[in-house]
């Protein structure tokens, strides 16, 4: 039997039977209602904020025709149960980061963020250019999803540390939050990684269940208050160079939907990309400033902790090489990533540069 299969057939959060009495959309007037479970509880910066405005972008494109109802965790299914609630039909779609669920495919990575990977502009250029969308739904096929990026954070902070990293082997024994494959590399280096939901981070980190934490960047860390139980702030991190979000709908609901409809979600998850991660990086700057007044110290990884995280990086995607699927993924997306590279680091990369030393700033 197959996965998706065995998920038709199977009990995931309650029988099989109330799993199939929600999937089916909810029809009023002509109008259309799709439930959506998200990772975020409500209010979170940067990604609760890309959920609500994919809803806002929805009513008001499809003139209400068209209606996403955003359930928090808790409100439905809890935070890290999305992807098998949508995927069993519990749900009609989930927004969420895609890496939580690499435990049901590694290749799930790629669509948030993988270890030097891919900026925000790359990732979209692979997305949207260079196969990343096909690929994103030839791995959906096997859960029954369709694959859709809704948001994305930029590149997010090395993280919060009560102490002052200084090699490779002050992660030894660390008890430090980071998810997907990022985690799995800090994990090489002898870290106690733990993939802990967004809003249970601030009192795990206040009580020492937590040594240290990444969460996304200024913006997002100063909104969840971790600048009151941790001063020490890594502004750059190896793990999240772009972080894509998902809003992934249950295939048999977008197979079921108009062309319209489909057209819509297609669309208002595009403009949510676009939208949502100029508002991070235009506040970020503020934000950092802000951080660095109320006494937190920001600092970069020094060069050879940079070197052991490329070479735990490179371990680790090695390590899934032998999955057909994965290893297509991965070469797709190192090529676009390369053919992009090629001309932004002599076009943007070298300008930065240029305008950081003729004009000063940063």
């Amino acid at each position: 039997m197959d996965r998706r299969s065995f998920l038709k057939t199977s009990a995931l959060g309650g029988s099989a039977a109330a799993a199939s009495s929600l999937a089916a959309p909810a029809y009023a007037q002509g109008k259309r209602t799709l439930t959506m479970v998200t990772s975020w509880p409500r209010g979170f910066a940067v990604l609760d904020d890309a959920a609500s405005y994919l809803v806002d972008y929805v009513s008001k494109v499809s003139d209400g025709e068209l209606t996403i109802d955003k359930k928090a965790p808790g409100e439905l299914v809890g935070a890290l149960e999305v992807f098998d609630a949508v995927s069993s039909g519990q749900a009609d779609m989930y927004h969420s980061a895609d890496y939580y669920f690499v435990g049901q495919h590694p290749g799930y990575a790629y669509f948030t963020a993988v270890p030097f990977g891919g900026t925000a502009q790359e990732v979209t250029n692979w997305y949207h250019h260079g196969g990343g969308q096909e690929l994103h739904d030839e791995l959906g096929e096997i859960f029954n999803l369709k694959g859709l990026l809704a948001g994305n954070s930029g590149s997010q902070s090395g993280g919060w540390f009560r102490k002052e990293i200084t090699s490779a082997s002050d992660f030894n024994g660390l008890k430090f939050r980071m998810p997907g494959l990022g985690g799995e590399v800090l994990g090489k280096l002898g870290a106690s990684v733990q993939n802990i939901p967004g809003g249970e981070l601030y009192q795990a980190l206040s009580s020492g269940a937590l040594d240290g934490l990444e969460w996304v960047g200024p913006m997002a860390d100063e909104r969840a208050g971790f600048q009151e139980v941790a001063k020490i702030y890594y502004t750059a991190g190896f793990h999240e160079p772009g972080s894509a979000l998902s809003s992934s709908v249950n295939l048999d609901v977008w197979n079921d939907l108009s062309q319209k409809h489909k057209d819509i979600l297609n669309i208002a998850s595009q403009a949510v990309t676009h939208y949502q991660l100029s508002e991070t990086l235009a506040n970020n700057g503020a934000a950092l400033a802000r951080l660095q007044s109320q006494g937190v110290k920001t600092l970069q990884f020094p060069n050879d902790v940079w070197d052991a995280f490329g070479a735990a990086s490179k371990e680790v995607l090695d390590g899934y090489m032998g999955d057909e699927l994965f290893a297509k993924i991965r070469k797709s997306f190192d090529e676009s990533l390369a053919s992009s590279a090629a001309w932004i680091n002599k076009s943007d990369g070298y300008y930065v540069e240029q305008r950081v030393r003729v004009l000063g700033g940063s």
